[in-house]
């Protein structure tokens, strides 16, 4: 079961209580940094576009600046889930507890994950210390390291947010200050090997995970206590975490996530859901299809699947029903639609497959393309079949309407195109490309469409955006630094040996991938999985001729099924949650769906043609 942080981790912010002196000044300077660290991501590859066609020159540093100010939204956008309660957590017991046991668990997971947290922001320190030594200059004169000081400054702000929501009094988080505080101490302190602690030690990440810790702090603590027990300096993982955030292709991920988050809290969301109403809603299944096809929209920008679920279930619900769908047929239909964008660019977890893997961003959005398009075709398929024959209950089709609709929503329909053409168009690399459909999603809904206001929303927006985007790269930071531990402890080699030796034919390799990979994603978040099993996964697939690529789409497609699998199914624990329906109920109300992506994984799988035709025929 997930516990309520994951469910704030992509629910619609709601007004809380309103803030005084420094519990105010604060966070606002923490929205106000990552707003503006957005927002220069935006026009320092847009200024690099002009002045590279313009006066044949460079910006001095262009993309280092923008690759920092991609760590510095990573570490604030933390800092601020931190703060918010925001954090992606799995619990299978600290949610339901009630009660003193309840304030027990919660101030024992709150200060396991301070603890853990602080022990990171120590190991920044020694980081930094060290990259000072080597006076490294970002640009203009500025020192790489005063940028770097964002990671212990930001993990001693996140240890500060853990300890005030460990408990709900003073005295509470007091108690799980101290503990918190012993805990670093003892690690410090210990005089026996480590390596006697190392078990013993993750017997208490264990318990403090079941209760509910951040999952950056389960994959982070496993990580500290492995070095810790080799004796090898917990200052690598900063490394990799700094390594990792400052990637070059990195920012295209924030970038192409803010364009989603302009549109789905302006107003496209009616006017697409219209517009396809408009085109679809007469024929037989046209509402299915109109789900299918706006949640896969959305959530290919925002890389959200769960925000789609709750902006988008309020106007396609009622749409459904009044199309005679039956309550169970509606609920799985738009539950298994919200992760359907998976597969389509400008997707997030693509981005960040394709960094791990070390293969180019433009072939896997376009390895994407062909298998995304069929699952999509295949749940308004079954939607089609649940829908009702008789033509009595069904509009006409209207050519007014239709025209009206499309025309008031063309600027967001030529969204994917401006996305594309600036991608593909060969005059913009990744990165600038992102933040021209950044600009222009921005353009269109705060100028064109007038939804947002730029003193008043805006803000709001790019903080949700850096909220979003620093809690996946928490995650993704840490974990890396245990998938290194696997790497030089020889994980891999000996998965590969293993398999290779027990295994044979590819056919049965693959199976058995699926096999496994549907465990993960009943297992674990779909970015933690990214950064721990890709890693080993690339060496097997190599092995057994699989294309990096193919495995790619393999692995994403096999996560849109784990996004409707219990107990780490986020999208029905969300849709239970925004329906307001029993959690039993919405996972009965999805199986029919679950089995036909069953079915497209498969496809996927065993016809690599259908994701390795478009980036061969294209040559990337």
């Amino acid at each position: 079961m997930i516990s309520e942080a994951a469910i704030a981790a992509v629910r619609l912010p709601e007004p809380g209580p309103e803030r005084t002196g420094w519990r105010r000044i604060l966070p606002a300077s923490e929205n106000l940094l990552v707003s503006l660290a957005l927002a220069a991501m935006i026009v320092v590859p847009l200024a690099e576009v002009v002045v590279r066609r313009t006066l044949r020159v460079g910006i001095k540093g262009s993309s280092s600046i923008v690759q920092h100010l991609c760590l510095v939204v990573g570490m604030v956008g933390g800092v601020i889930a931190a703060r918010e309660n925001r954090l992606l957590a799995l619990s299978t017991l600290g949610g339901l507890l009630k009660g003193r046991p309840k304030s027990v668990a919660s101030g024992f997971s709150g200060a396991i994950a301070a603890a853990v947290t602080a022990l990171l922001g120590v190991a920044s320190v020694q980081f930094v210390l060290t990259e000072r030594q080597a006076q490294s200059i970002l640009a203009y004169g500025v020192p790489v390291w005063w940028i770097q000081m964002v990671l212990p400054v930001g993990f001693a702000l996140v240890t500060v947010y853990l300890l005030g929501h460990a408990a709900t009094t003073w005295p509470g988080r007091i108690a799980a200050g101290s503990l918190a505080a012993a805990v670093v101490l003892l690690a410090a302190h210990l005089s026996a090997p480590p390596e006697r602690w190392v078990v013993p030690a993750l017997v208490v990440l264990l318990v403090a995970t079941i209760l509910g810790v951040p999952v950056f702090v389960t994959l982070g603590g496993v990580a500290l206590i492995l070095f810790w027990g080799l004796g090898q300096p917990i200052a690598s993982i900063p490394v990799d975490h700094y390594s990792l955030v400052t990637n070059s292709s990195l920012p295209t991920m924030p970038l192409f996530t803010l364009a989603g988050y302009f549109l789905a809290e302006g107003g496209a969301a009616g006017r697409l859901v219209r517009v396809f109403q408009a085109l679809l809603g007469p024929f037989r299944g046209g509402p299915a299809i109109v789900t299918a096809l706006v949640c896969a929209f959305f959530t290919s920008f925002t890389g959200a699947s769960g925000l789609t679920i709750l902006a988008l279930g309020g106007l396609l619900m009622p749409m459904l029903l009044a199309a005679r769908y039956t309550p169970k047929d509606a609920l799985g239909l738009i539950t298994g639609s919200g992760s359907l964008g998976l597969l389509f660019p400008p997707c997030l977890p693509l981005i960040l497959y394709a960094i791990i893997a070390k293969v180019p961003i433009e072939s896997i959005f376009l390895a994407g393309i062909i298998p995304g398009t069929l699952m999509v075709v295949m749940t308004a398929w079954w939607g089609i079949l649940a829908g009702r024959k008789d033509l009595s209950s069904r509009p006409r089709f209207n050519w007014a309407e239709a025209r009206v609709a499309i025309w008031e929503t063309k600027w967001e329909l030529l969204l994917p195109v401006v996305a594309f053409v600036a991608l593909f168009g060969g005059f913009a690399t990744p990165v600038e490309a992102a933040a021209v459909t950044a600009l222009y999603a921005f353009v269109v809904e705060t100028v064109l469409y007038r939804d947002l206001r730029i003193t008043k929303d805006i803000p709001r927006v790019m903080t949700e955006c850096g909220l979003l985007i620093g809690g996946v790269l928490l995650i993704w930071g840490v974990a890396l630094g245990f998938t290194n531990y696997m790497v030089d402890a020889e994980v891999v080699v000996r998965a590969v040996e293993w398999t290779t030796h027990a295994i044979k034919s590819p056919w049965v390799f693959l199976l058995l991938l699926n096999l496994f990979l549907l465990l993960v994603g009943c297992l674990m978040d779909i970015y933690s999985a990214i950064v721990i099993q890709v890693p080993l996964l690339i060496p097997l697939g190599h092995a057994f001729h699989v294309s990096p690529i193919h495995l790619g789409i393999i692995f994403l497609a096999n996560m849109e099924l784990g996004y409707l699998t219990p107990p780490v199914g986020l999208n029905a624990l969300l849709s239970s949650y925004r329906f307001k329906k029993p959690l039993s109920e919405v996972l009965l109300s999805v199986l029919p769906i679950d089995a036909v992506l069953f079915v497209g994984v498969l496809l996927v799988t065993y016809v690599p043609a259908l994701t390795l035709w478009l980036p061969q025929r294209l040559g990337r």
